[in-house]
């Protein structure tokens, strides 16, 4: 082997080995060979952003299997993926085997193809460069920014935040835009408003719909019209007249095709389109783009799918258009190919667009190849990227105005027809948001002229209430992020599933939701650090970050510009109390905490003792909503539990705490409740001055809190119940809810109720049945004789931590390598007898290992306390023993000893 060339993943490494001869070896790095260790110290601001590189321990085996192959080979091939992240790779690779001696004498080269078939490597191979040192820089640059930012700014939200996750350079400005707009759509106050639409009769009797548009000589505006009163007076004005067609307005209107997918659009698309997540979306991105076997050849389906330009190869172009001409025909075909220019902030367009790597491998061919998923993506890659290509859609676009001849009144109708349809034959972009309530886009109006009477007939009135503006899809996301120039688009998939993992938002509807902690985190910063989540501060460190890609800045400049205020922010936060920061989020999150009251200010009044003011709180386990006259009042709201009882994002959820009535036993209101484990219901209130919680149940999973009446409170709170007792023994079997779930308990053992059983319906003939099959996975204990001293059994049996003896309550485990089949009468005796000596429990008081156990206990008992050593007294060095220590040391001629010393 003379060439060795070095790719991220094995599927990539086997198609390529299949496009070269023998005379080239091809090993895959497994993606990043090594990366910053996880620990302060690890870029260091003081000697120039100098990086301390750790090789992952998983990667040491490709790394030896690279370095092995290397031997007796005349040149190196870093073949990893075409953009900043393949080439940090290829960088990684090098210096690696730098360090290693293992590239002595051997050519290194670097290639890269933006698709993954026979001839874009063999083109690639035959045009070999060296490494580009500006797109490692940019990754230099990045790497240390959000090294720096994470490691200096987590520690300041872990002393002063308890319960915060991370922040992230790009992480905490998504998070940012996504509490923002939860917080518009809390302020949003709904208004009322109407619209009013007639039908007409045209002379031909054709009908069709007209909307309201002026009343009185004055144009209506949207919300003109905000309450019924108004509305019946603007359908009075309307059955009143007298009308006829005004002016009629016809216009042709051309819609062009959406360019190739960018990984950005793809991302969004997908998410609209298909119901994919971003990362969903990126994996099956990357088999497409690695490929698949077909006809005895592995070639990849899709060019690159990290991209953010938007141009076609020209050999692709032409092989589009052929495919358009000769499927579609020549009405489907411009006269011009179309060329297309990225409008993204920041984009740098160094790739192609994602787009098939041969137009005639239809989807069609491809079908029961793919997995559906990898079909439906690929389909949708292949259709975009024709229908770039194809001639626009052409519309008629009608606009009719009925006036009323006493100019009190106009209506007017609007429609379009499609009269062709170009690209939308094959493809039409979707849209994120619901259409408007006006869309009247395919609606067919008759053909009518100017002064054309038409015969009024049903007047109709719709209420209507203004919308809060929706909360970020993936998709909608994503698009904002790009509009803005935050992050690069191979970093969205990442970002949005971080803040997921943190628990910072949730997705409900495929929307995301700020969690109360992703809240806090947000305000924390925004308050404190509010430069560094700023949207045109992040674009402007992106740009930077491009033109040192581009080889126009040097990156450790642009690091030292960003450090040294970035340094200077967190250094003013160390004089910083939590009880200063919790006071500044209570004051910020008032309006989301609590609700509005009569006077239009969070209203604080807490409803446990009336007098007290609630406000934002630290505890134990993290932020929560407490009274100011703890402890005489105990009052608190977990911060799930929003203003009203509401937790976002949880449709239709009742208010929370509720009272669900009285107990007819002890007089004291049941009510339900949630907590930060869940739904429960509680008996009463806590007893003032009292530690003693009231008693309180969980609801079983199964059970919806919308379901849950007093009668059924009642019963859970009445747990553990019994069910009956078991046939054979007599035994009484209880269902509970314990600490792991809804249980059944029988003599001493516990089982686990199942998902679909629940515990306040359960009866005994399927208890006993679950009670049975327990008993039968379960091994039973073997007798190994009694014992000599009261005669009662002992015995061995498995348990959860191994297997064990037991007499009467004293259990012990066997030691490690000890088999119960094996075990003796007088070796178990053994063990129970150290168990009972270390006071594991009570052994016999008669018999040997009775009174071995219990003259241990005795002696125990009567030893003499010792004395606690005086606080400032100095303990004295036993220096005859350390003497005596060397002495015997030198005498044996210990080669320990000094090893020992150095250590001690």
């Amino acid at each position: 082997m003379s060439k060795v060339v070095v790719v991220e993943s094995p599927a990539k490494a086997k198609t390529i080995n299949k496009y070269l001869g023998d005379d080239y070896r091809v090993l895959a790095s497994y993606g990043h060979i090594r990366d910053l260790p996880p620990k302060d110290g690890s870029v260091d601001p003081d000697h120039d952003f100098a990086m301390l590189w750790q090789t992952d321990p998983r990667s040491e085996k490709q790394v030896k299997a690279i370095a092995e192959a290397l031997r007796g080979a005349e040149q190196l091939i870093l073949a990893t993926d075409p953009d900043r992240e393949g080439e940090a790779i290829s960088w990684h690779v090098q210096r690696v085997l730098e360090e290693r001696k293992a590239l002595r004498g051997i050519d290194v080269k670097r290639v890269a193809f933006n698709e993954i078939t026979k001839s874009a490597v063999l083109d690639a191979i035959a045009r070999p460069r060296e490494l580009d040192q500006d797109l490692i820089d940019a990754y230099l640059a990045r790497r240390a920014l959000d090294y720096l930012v994470g490691f200096t700014l987590s520690p300041v939200l872990w002393r002063k935040l308890p319960g915060a996750r991370s922040a992230g350079r790009v992480q905490s400005v998504a998070l940012r835009l996504i509490c923002e707009r939860e917080a518009e759509i809390e302020r949003f106050r709904a208004q009322e408003y109407w619209s009013i639409e007639a039908d007409f009769r045209t002379r031909e009797r054709k009908s069709f719909t007209a909307r309201l548009t002026h009343l009185d000589g004055k144009k209506l505006d949207r919300l003109e019209i905000g309450d019924e009163g108004a509305a019946k007076a603007a359908v009075a004005a309307v059955e009143a007249g007298a009308f006829e067609v005004g002016e009629v307005e016809k216009k042709r209107v051309r819609r062009n095709p959406q360019p190739p997918f960018t990984t950005s659009t793809l991302q969004q698309e997908a998410s609209r389109k298909l119901g994919f997540g971003a990362t969903r979306t990126m994996q099956l991105a990357q088999r497409l783009y690695e490929g698949l076997e077909l006809d005895g050849e592995t070639v990849g389906l899709i060019t690159y799918m990290r991209t953010d330009g938007v141009q076609l190869s020209q050999e692709a172009i032409q092989a589009i258009r052929g495919a358009i001409g000769s499927t579609y025909g020549d009405r489907y075909l411009p006269n011009t190919a179309r060329v297309y220019t990225s409008r993204a902030k920041n984009a740098q367009e160094a790739h192609e667009a994602i787009r098939p790597t041969d137009v005639k491998r239809t989807p069609d061919s491809l079908r029961g190849r793919l997995d559906p998923d990898q079909l439906k993506l690929y389909t949708l890659v292949w259709k975009r990227a024709v229908a770039s290509q194809m001639a626009s859609a052409e519309l008629d676009q009608t606009t009719i105005d009925v006036v009323d001849r006493n100019g009190r009144s106009t209506l007017r109708a609007t429609g379009s027809v499609v009269v062709f349809d170009g690209f939308l034959t094959l493809y039409q972009e979707d849209r994120d948001e619901p259409a408007a309530e006006d869309d009247e886009s395919g609606r067919i109006l008759p053909p009518v002229e100017r002064g054309e009477d038409v015969a009024r007939q049903e007047v109709r009135s719709e209420q209507h209430f203004t919308q809060p503006p929706p909360r970020y899809s993936e998709a909608s996301l994503v698009k904002k992020l790009e509009e803005l120039g935050i992050g690069r688009p191979s970093t969205y998939a990442s970002i949005l599933q971080v803040l997921q993992d943190r628990e910072y938002v949730t997705l409900d509807k495929r929307r995301f939701v700020p969690e109360d902690r992703g809240r806090l985190v947000t305000t924390f910063l925004s308050s404190f650090f509010n430069r560094y989540v700023a949207y045109n501060f992040t674009a402007d460190l992106e740009t930077k970050l491009d033109d040192v890609s581009a080889g126009q800045l040097d990156w450790r400049r642009v690091l030292h510009e960003f450090w040294d205020a970035f340094k200077g922010a967190v250094d003013g936060t160390k004089d910083l109390s939590i009880g200063q920061v919790i006071e500044a989020l209570d004051a910020e999150l008032a309006d989301h905490f609590f609700p509005t009251g009569p006077d239009g200010q969070p209203d604080r009044a807490c409803p446990g003792c009336g007098d007290g003011r609630l406000s934002l709180r630290l505890g134990k386990f993290g932020a929560f909503i407490g009274c100011s006259n703890y402890p005489n009042c105990r009052y608190t709201r977990q911060l799930g539990e929003a203003a009203g009882g509401r937790t976002p994002g949880a449709e239709g959820e009742e208010a929370l705490p509720k009272v669900l009535g009285t107990d007819p036993a002890t007089g004291q209101d049941v009510s339900m409740r949630k907590g930060p484990y869940g739904i429960y219901v509680q008996l009463g209130e806590p007893a003032e001055g009292s530690k003693e919680k009231p008693k309180r149940a969980s609801l079983p999973r199964q059970l919806p809190p919308a379901d849950v009446d007093l009668a059924k409170a009642l019963v859970l709170l009445s747990l553990p119940r019994p069910i009956g007792d078991h046939p054979e023994t007599g035994d009484t079997i209880e269902a509970g809810i314990g600490r792991y779930g809804p249980y059944l308990k029988y003599d001493s053992t516990y089982v686990n109720l199942p998902p679909d059983d629940t515990v306040l319906t359960i009866g005994l003939n399927h208890a006993v049945q679950l009670i049975a099959e327990k008993g039968a996975k379960k091994k039973p204990a073997r007798s190994l004789g009694d014992h000599p001293d009261d005669g009662k059994p002992v015995t061995v049996q498995a348990g959860r931590f191994g297997p064990y003896v037991q007499h009467g309550a004293l259990r012990a485990t066997l030691p490690r390598g000890e088999s119960m089949d094996d075990l003796s009468l007088e070796r178990a005796l053994e063990v129970l007898a150290a168990k009972a000596a270390k006071g594991g429990g009570t052994a016999p008081k008669r018999g040997k290992a009775g009174k071995a156990a219990g003259e241990a206990k005795a002696a125990a008992k009567k030893a003499p306390a010792k004395k606690a050593p005086a606080k400032n007294a100095v303990a004295k060095k036993p220096a005859k023993k350390t003497a005596a220590k060397k002495t015997a040391a030198k005498k044996t001629g210990s080669k320990g000893s000094g090893a020992g010393t150095a250590a001690s």
